[in-house]
């Protein structure tokens, strides 16, 4: 890549399709990816946000993204009126999600690695919220977000694994 390439990328704030050759790469695509999604409702991501994050993810957290948005339309569909299944940031401990990330240290062989991701929430005027979680990635023919745990222990924050939250929504709407 040329200077002036790598400059315009990091200008617009774009990884380099390169960066997902490595764990700690495709967990920074990854978060850059899902940055600001809680600010459009949060939740089980809509079908075009899945398809946009489908690269970035194992076909088992795919599938399993899409079984819990289907939960959620026939759980909507008996309950008129309810809130959502899950609410709120679900790639991090916090239910109002990250302003900010990074990846730390990649820790693994060459078909699985668990990423610390330092997050940070950021608002005008309050003070900052910092938290660590960690990221499995897989490598099926390039490295691939499998899981997410949530590692802040919040009072109010996401607990266990992003799989076994989904699959909690996926078994509340038979």
């Amino acid at each position: 890549m040329t200077k002036s390439a790598a400059l315009i990328f990091l200008l617009l704030g774009c990884a380099p399709a390169a960066a997902a050759d490595d764990a700690a790469g495709a967990a920074n695509a990854f978060y850059a990816a899902t940055q600001g999604l809680v600010r459009t409702g949060g939740g089980i991501p809509d079908a075009t946000v899945r398809v946009r994050l489908a690269p970035l993810l194992t076909p088992r957290l795919n599938k399993a993204l899409s079984d819990a948005a289907a939960a959620q339309v026939r759980f909507s569909a008996k309950n008129k009126g309810a809130p959502p299944l899950i609410e709120g940031d679900i790639f991090s401990s916090l239910f109002e999600g990250p302003t900010a990330f990074k990846v730390g240290v990649c820790r693994g062989d060459d078909k699985a690695a668990r990423c610390a991701v330092a997050l940070t929430r950021q608002d005008p005027g309050q003070k900052s919220a910092n938290w660590i979680d960690t990221v499995a990635l897989v490598n099926q023919g390039g490295w691939k977000v499998d899981d997410i745990a949530y590692d802040a222990n919040f009072a109010f924050g996401n607990t266990g694994t992003l799989s076994d939250m989904l699959q909690m929504a996926i078994h509340e709407a038979p």
